[in-house]
């Protein structure tokens, strides 16, 4: 089984060091780059399999090069890391295409695990196998390629944009509770995780602007309708 290639970029030698240590020893290579320009020039140099990205860091910052990476790639799995109490530096970096964060302190346990998640997603998604396509107004969803398609144009989602589009999907024309999605796809409700549902809502509502058959609903302290 090939070894998933990580890029670190961290500023904290000390963390970075740590990371390292415990991924090489679970059979991950890490390449650690430690501010935003060295992780620019390696992740061009060593084309990983997932990145994780700390927002603050000298000569170039974590969104800075979140933002450059998607540029040329939009489907590499990025985690962003935070030491900030502040909700809006991880919710900018699931904006501007950061497919999921984690706040420092963390578990090595569960960056392990999301790794892997990610990474067995995106290759689950180039896979050969036929993926089933649910319509959604004029657009072909497939939740295993992380895509919607309208004719020859294909719009390619993040991993929680394609489970949260899928559990949207599968509750259409009714209520989901906004708990049950946060349980089912965050595994906790807290304030923090709402908060970065609201931008995955704001983020597919944008790739359905055009759909008039399509809407989004909010429904005030309750949850989200997928209207179609």
């Amino acid at each position: 089984m090939k070894k998933i290639d990580v890029l670190l970029v961290e500023d904290e030698p000390v963390l970075a060091g740590i990371v390292k240590e415990s991924l090489e020893k679970r059979d991950f290579i890490v390449h650690v780059a430690s501010n935003g320009v060295e992780g620019w020039t390696m992740f061009k140099t060593v084309r990983p399999d997932v990145c994780v990205i700390d927002i603050m860091m000298p000569r170039k910052d974590g969104f800075t090069l979140v933002t450059e990476i998607r540029v040329i790639d939009d489907q590499l799995p990025i985690i962003i890391l935070s030491a900030r109490t502040q909700t809006q530096d991880v919710l900018k970096g699931l904006e501007i295409g950061a497919d999921d964060y984690m706040k420092k302190p963390f578990s090595m346990e569960e960056l392990i695990l999301r790794l892997k998640g990610l990474v067995r997603r995106k290759t689950l998604g180039s896979a050969p196998a036929a993926s089933p396509e649910l319509l959604i107004g004029n657009y072909r969803f497939r939740h295993q390629y992380q895509e919607l398609l309208l004719g020859s144009k294909a719009v390619f989602l993040s991993q929680r944009e394609a489970d949260l589009l899928l559990l949207l999907f599968q509750h259409k024309n009714e209520l989901l509770e906004r708990r049950l999605a946060l349980i089912k796809l965050w595994g906790d409700d807290n304030t923090f995780n709402a908060r970065s549902m609201d931008v995955y809502i704001t983020r597919l509502r944008k790739h359905f602007k055009d759909e008039t058959t399509v809407e989004i609903v909010n429904i005030r302290g309750y949850g989200y309708s997928l209207k179609m």
